[in-house]
């Protein structure tokens, strides 16, 4: 049995590869540190599943995920972050990902949710999923209504302070297409500055007042 592990801090990637080790009968680990890198470790070693974080250093973990989906339908991908914002958590699993779980789960929470995610099985930590559940019930924030993928992606990387440049490297596209999306999800929102979009996406749950960009 083959795990991915990619995760872009090494000495937090090591210490997660050495417990899947010591957890998993018969397991091999591979590690990756961005996501073109897991890209490629993805096709060169076909492993059983991909533990994922998002914010990875050259293109996002959504980003990275959707393409491998693209490739393999059928990739087992359990996302492990340590954003626990509900838009950024039900994105990730509107790609196709198997499953969601944050860095402060224990060791018991990460084990079953790999173990979940190789049969085939989707698992979200037990607080999110109740979280979800309840915005489900409730109904999602309007102002989100209605907004493609990409414009998600760019209107949550801008609020987290990503400059056009790095969010076109992140996303593949390029600085004029990141511009012409940030200048229609001002006007879509109704928002005239970055200020305003990051207090916006405080207000929809996107951001946690302190928030950083490590993930």
């Amino acid at each position: 049995m083959r795990i991915l592990l990619a995760d872009d801090h090494a000495v937090v990637r090591q210490g997660y590869a050495s417990l899947l080790a010591a957890m998993l009968e018969e397991c091999e680990i591979i590690e990756a540190s961005c996501g073109w890198e897991s890209l490629s470790l993805w096709q060169q070693h076909q492993p059983d599943a991909l533990v994922l974080d998002i914010n990875l250093p050259d293109i996002s973990g959504i980003e990275t995920a959707k393409r491998i989906l693209q490739r393999d339908s059928g990739a087992r991908i359990l996302f492990f972050s340590m954003y626990d914002e509900l838009p950024m958590v039900q994105q990730a699993l509107d790609v196709g990902a198997l499953g969601y779980i944050t860095k402060c789960s224990s060791p018991e929470v990460l084990l079953e949710a790999v173990r979940k995610v190789l049969a085939g099985q989707p698992y979200v930590e037990h607080d999110l999923a109740t979280r979800l559940a309840m915005q489900r019930n409730s109904g999602m924030d309007p102002r989100l209504e209605g907004m493609t993928q990409r414009e998600f992606e760019i209107f949550v990387m801008l609020a987290r302070g990503l400059t056009p440049k790095l969010i076109a490297e992140q996303l593949c596209i390029s600085v004029k297409t990141v511009s012409n999306h940030s200048t229609l999800l001002k006007n879509k929102l109704q928002v005239s500055s970055t200020a305003e979009l990051v207090h916006l996406a405080i207000q929809c749950g996107l951001l946690k007042l302190g928030n950083t960009l490590t993930g």
